[in-house]
Order: structure tokens, then C-alpha cells, then sequence
């Protein structure tokens, strides 16, 4: 398989993002690799880039976009941070990889069984860690399905899923509030933002569709919902 080129990624689409980004998952939890040379992909790559989509998931060793959408070298920026959270200098990570790199799409990668939110519900405080995971609380506070307090932390997995699907949720918000570049190519509908829940066990992808925003429309119904 080779590259993608200047070409290739300037007649790509979000929605055909995500469907190759679909496809590689799917080929991933069908263990039918695609035939790479990643060695030609390396020399083919050396003098740039055109890569269609922007992953951020967590540090997490088991959840490597490459690996778990199946792509190569040149194909994807992959931001990794524990707990997929959203920051100023990723929000300029996704704005270079957008507005300058060219990338069609932006997803927002959880997983299941996250450490960072199990973390985060049992309320770690741990150095630097500490200022990370409290980025999580939000999501922890807007989780009102389990209203005991003892069933809420790490040992309760429903809890943790619950969080997990909601700081997703509240990543591709945040995308959306604070980059005006990322909104603005959104609304020109040269890229797409999505969320999506990489589950460890079967290492399927679900991505979300009611966190889908493709245009302005979407941008509203998201703020509005």
C-alpha cells in the first residue's frame, strides 16, 4: 500500500476519512493487515507529508491509532495524552495538522478500561498527574447515572465506561469552543471532528455519531444538545 500524496489528501473528504479510518479498524479486528513496505513508505514520506486524520487517544500502550485503524507511515498525526483530554498546545497541535498539514478529519479516540479516568474517579493526586486528571473531573460530575457515592469509582466499570463516553463527548466540545480556525474550516466543511470509544476487548472502534460535526449545522445542534 502506498502513501498518501498531495493529491490524494487534497480530494479527501471528512466523511471519507472516516470510512478509511472504518476500514482499517475493521481490517484490524479481522487481523488482515494491509501489505505494507514500510521501508519504501519511510523514503517515499522523507521529503513530506500528507497524512488525512488526526488522532488523539490516550498514552494508553494497547490503543495505537496506527496499529488499531491499520494505517502507515505518512497516513495519520497521532497527538496521545493519558485521558485523551484537550489542552491549549494540542488544540495548536490539531490547528497545524488542519489549517497547514492538510488533515481532513479530527477524532477523538477513548478507550475502554482507561487508567487515567479510573484515576480521576478515585481522585489520585500524584505530582504533575494531579493538574491532568482534575481535567477529568467535568466529565465525572456530569455522569448522574450512579448516584451512590461508594459505586462511584474505579471498582464500579459502568461508572468508569460512563466517564469515559462523556470526557469524549466533552473533548469534542472543547475542540469545537476554543480553536476558531478548527471551527471556521468546519464550517467551510473542509474538515470534520468526531468521538469515538476504541473497546480493548475486541479492539472495534464506535465511533460516535451524535458527537459528529461535519458543518455549521452540526456545530449548532452539538452546542445546543
Amino acid at each position: 500500500m502506498r502513501v498518501h500524496t498531495k493529491e490524494t489528501q487534497a480530494s479527501m473528504t471528512p466523511q471519507r476519512a472516516l470510512e478509511l479510518l472504518q476500514e482499517g479498524n475493521l481490517r484490524f479486528v479481522s487481523n488482515l493487515k494491509a501489505n505494507r513496505d514500510l521501508l519504501q513508505q519511510a523514503n517515499l514520506t522523507r521529503d513530506g507529508q500528507w497524512p488525512f486524520a488526526t488522532i488523539l487517544s490516550c498514552i494508553d500502550s494497547r490503543t495505537s491509532a496506527e496499529l488499531i485503524f491499520d494505517q502507515g507511515l505518512g497516513d495519520i498525526f497521532s497527538i496521545r495524552i493519558a485521558g485523551n483530554i484537550v489542552n491549549t498546545d494540542i488544540l495548536g497541535s490539531m490547528e497545524f495538522a488542519c489549517k497547514v498539514a492538510g488533515s481532513k478529519l479530527v477524532v477523538v479516540l477513548g478507550h475502554s478500561s482507561c487508567g487515567a479516568v479510573k484515576g480521576a474517579c478515585d481522585h489520585v493526586e500524584m505530582g504533575n498527574l494531579t493538574e491532568l486528571l482534575a481535567k477529568l473531573q467535568p466529565a465525572i460530575y456530569q455522569e448522574r447515572t450512579v448516584t451512590e457515592p461508594d459505586q462511584r469509582t474505579s471498582k464500579n466499570r459502568e461508572f468508569v465506561e460512563n466517564v469515559a463516553r462523556i470526557n469524549v463527548i466533552r473533548s469534542v466540545q472543547s475542540i469545537v469552543d476554543r480553536s476558531f480556525i478548527l471551527e471556521q474550516l468546519i464550517e467551510e466543511e473542509k474538515i470534520g471532528v468526531i468521538g469515538a470509544m476504541h473497546d480493548l476487548d475486541s479492539g472495534m472502534v464506535e465511533f460516535y455519531d451524535d458527537t459528529r460535526v461535519f458543518s455549521k449545522a452540526d456545530m449548532v445542534r452539538l452546542k445546543l444538545g
